[in-house]
């Protein structure tokens, strides 16, 4: 699929494109991003909603777990298998963390 497919289709403020020089690495698009929207709805499952802050500090919470309480290092590769819940995001973004040795 062509990425220019979704043009368009974001929500309004989304923009169409990502500037590279604006930013060192994925996890510092995603910390602006979580950061921008803090106070908005990221997701929603189960009749229980996530904001982008809440994101933030959960994915904070999991990477120091997996950091304090596991041998990995950051570099290691991890593989992600879960249902599509609401937990499924926060393991995500603590995974690019621990990734990136934040």
């Amino acid at each position: 699929m062509d990425a220019s497919f979704w043009n368009g289709k974001r929500p309004a403020g989304v923009g169409n494109a990502v500037n590279p020089d604006e930013y060192s690495s994925a996890l510092s698009v995603i910390n602006a991003f979580l950061h921008e929207n803090s106070s908005l709805p990221a997701f929603t499952g189960i009749g229980h909603t996530l904001t982008y802050a809440d994101i933030d500090h959960y994915s904070q919470q999991f990477a120091a777990y997996i950091q304090r309480n596991t041998d990995l290092k950051p570099g290691d590769r991890i593989a992600i298998q879960m249902p599509n819940l609401l937990q499924y995001p926060i393991v995500v973004y603590g995974g690019v963390i621990v990734k990136f040795g934040v």
